[in-house]
């Protein structure tokens, strides 16, 4: 006679699960190759140079191997983080990514994550019991150097949908601000006159503070789910597609790097990201909306050779049909280094 009891079910923790200090590391590390970064740019439509041109990537690095896009990076960062959140309803923000090494193609990244901050959501009628956890994570290559480390917070639902749970944290004060020993510390060893900038496009020389550009032409969204398979990103809420109200959503991750390549369209002289003040998504994203961006220049810092960094805002709208009016979905604010 048979005692099972039938399978186990294979998933990620709930709200009312998680603990303060908790920490989660079982994700596979995962070596950067020259396919993931063809596969990530045919999705997100990556333009910066120094992750396209590899004699360009030896003259300012003196590496061999060709440098990963940033956006591939951070992607597979919160790819591997996903495993504390696989149930999330939503991603609210991320606050001080900085990165301290500049990964290349070869390179194995893995990842730790640790619940910083737990807050439950007020009640409400009708509606299952939720809650905010707040995680820190942190970003190694294959030889234990630091590559980045950040801040997100995820909306997660309790395992009772009535639950409660005591969780009151203070989630404002999770994370740090960038210092100014961050924004450069990736890019401290380049040599920046290796690079002759695009001509007839803004150079770092150009740019004033206020400035702003509107990107013509939207992005459709399409390979969502292969991107999310990509970067190792197993939260449910970007594969399944019938088991939750509405169907599938995009990974945030998936707006931002389209948001960069549409900033990259605006000013061709962006060499790569250092560090992000902060990331809120204003609204959600689906498979086969079109996005749109605007991009202005909130702060400008000179470095050598002519460059510097420039502190930009990146909005971003979504549209589906011509007919339908544009809604906010992303609001972004990072560091670029310029030609």
């Amino acid at each position: 006679m048979s005692t099972s009891a039938g399978p186990a079910t294979a998933e990620g923790p709930y709200f009312d699960e998680l603990t303060r200090g908790q920490r989660f590391a079982s994700a596979p590390a995962m070596t950067l190759t020259a396919g993931a970064a063809a596969v990530h740019q045919s999705i997100v439509g990556d333009r910066l140079r120094i992750s396209l041109d590899e004699e360009l990537s030896a003259r300012m690095t003196d590496r061999a191997a060709l440098l990963a896009h940033p956006a591939l990076v951070w992607n597979v960062a919160i790819g591997q983080s996903t495993t504390a959140t696989q149930n999330v309803v939503a991603n609210l923000f991320y606050r001080g990514l900085a990165f301290q090494r500049a990964p290349a193609l070869g390179d194995t990244l893995h990842t730790v994550t640790e619940v910083v901050g737990l807050r439950q959501n007020t009640a409400r009628d009708g509606r299952p019991a939720t809650g905010m956890a707040a995680l820190e994570i942190v970003t190694l290559d294959q030889h234990g150097r630091l590559v980045l480390a950040f801040w997100r917070c995820a909306m997660l639902p309790l395992r009772d949908p009535k639950g409660f749970t005591e969780h009151r944290d203070d989630l404002t004060e999770i994370g740090t601000v960038v210092s100014d020993d961050q924004l450069t510390a990736a890019v401290a060893d380049w040599d920046l006159s290796a690079a002759e900038p695009v001509a007839g496009s803004p150079c770092f020389g150009d740019i004033r503070v206020g400035q702003a550009w509107s990107v013509q032409g939207g992005d459709v969204v399409s390979s969502a789910p292969e991107l999310a398979r990509l970067t190792l990103n197993v939260a449910a809420a970007h594969h399944d597609g019938v088991s939750r109200p509405g169907g599938r959503l995009v990974y945030g991750g998936h707006t931002i790097a389209v948001a960069l390549a549409q900033a990259c369209r605006a000013l061709p002289n962006l060499l790569t990201v250092t560090a992000w003040h902060g990331c809120d998504h204003t609204g959600p994203v689906r498979e086969g909306d079109t996005l749109f961006s605007t991009i202005e220049v909130e702060l400008v810092r000179p470095l050598r050779d002519d460059t510097g960094l420039v502190h930009l805002r990146s909005r971003v709208s979504a549209r589906r049909t011509p007919e339908e009016a544009a809604r906010p979905v992303l609001d972004w604010r990072y560091v670029a280094l310029m030609l």
